[in-house]
């Protein structure tokens, strides 16, 4: 993975001496941004992985800024609920919001119709982080890798389901891609959020599920559920031990990816200021620490990289989104 943030009114100075007007001034703009707290929107319920690193990040940020900001989970269909409220609110720097794979890059091609442009409708300020995605299953089902699930699906079509965060999600099309590419009939079950749904493979309502690896992780330590596989082309450093689905399944490669955002418009001041703080944010140690220990690395790039990122994604992602037949009307 490539490695590699509102609009302020520009204000005109009069001097006291000449009266002349002064050009606006960007470092005045940055100097003072944000000067009140800020809404950050994530399109995800409370509980999950990304609200606890939104968590993280948003607190990092409020330190750097001398501002709160506060979380505002708008859960729903996937992530778009977020994202359309995001789309529509007021470009002055103070609604910001997680944008990333779900609503940018997958949905395009997934929904038939969408309430915004994933691409036109937003100003795309930063990457924050990427994690793999972690095939998970009930402690009942009688698998322990991936090559003996999919036997066991094979030769029970249509009895087995695996639960995802919601329609359009990364674990929607992580469950899907897996579908094609093992050539198996298993059920998608769409909840609001990952929380939810791992409730229900924990009480054995759904037998799998793909989920962030961060929650998913501390279940099957906890002996609660058996990971079989990592959803990036290569194992994770953080739990090695566990396979990659591509080492049964070549071709299976998503990971979740983040971008931080806001509604379309934003101050080209306010985004370089944004940027600035989000690159401090995400290159801090103490940040980076706590993101690795939930199997997350942070990762900044410029809003240019983050916008040619998006448009790679949606490319590459299209096909593999039509062939796995999941599209929405």
């Amino acid at each position: 993975m490539k490695t590699s943030g509102c609009a302020l009114r520009r204000r005109s100075v009069l001097t006291g001496m000449t009266g002349a007007l002064i050009a606006p001034s960007i470092v005045s703009a940055q100097g003072t941004y944000p000067n009140r707290p800020v809404r950050y929107i994530n399109p995800y319920p409370a509980g999950g992985p990304t609200d606890t690193l939104s968590r993280m990040f948003c607190a990092k940020m409020s330190d750097l800024t001398g501002q709160q900001w506060i979380v505002e989970n708008r859960g729903g269909a996937g992530g778009n609920v977020g994202m359309d409220a995001l789309a529509k609110s007021d470009p002055d720097g103070y609604s910001l919001g997680l944008g990333g794979i779900a609503a940018h890059a997958i949905a395009p091609t997934l929904y038939g119709k969408l309430p915004f442009n994933a691409r036109t409708d937003f100003t795309f300020v930063s990457t924050i982080w990427w994690l793999p995605n972690l095939l998970a299953v009930n402690l009942d089902m009688p698998v322990k890798s991936v090559a003996e699930l999919i036997e066991l699906c094979r030769k029970n079509p249509g009895k087995y389901s695996y639960g995802s965060a919601g329609s359009g999600t990364t674990l929607h099309l992580s469950g899907e891609l897996f579908k094609t590419l093992a050539k198996v009939d298993i059920q998608h079950v769409p909840y609001r959020g990952a929380a939810p749904a791992m409730q229900d493979m924990l009480s054995g309502q759904i037998h799998m599920m793909f989920d962030n690896i961060p929650g998913t992780l501390t279940q099957s330590r906890a002996g609660k559920v058996r990971p079989l596989g990592v959803t990036s082309a290569k194992r994770t450093t953080i739990a090695p031990e566990i396979p990659a689905i591509a080492e049964t399944l070549p071709g299976m490669d998503i990971v979740s990816w983040t971008t931080l955002t806001g509604p379309a418009k934003l101050s080209p001041d306010v985004v370089a200021r944004l940027s600035e703080l989000s690159k401090k944010a995400l290159e801090s140690e103490d940040l980076k620490a706590k993101f690795a220990d939930l199997a997350t690395t942070a990762w900044w790039s410029s809003p240019a990289d983050t916008l040619a990122y998006r448009d790679a994604e949606e490319a590459r992602l299209a096909p593999i989104i039509r062939a796995s037949g999941a599209r929405v009307d």
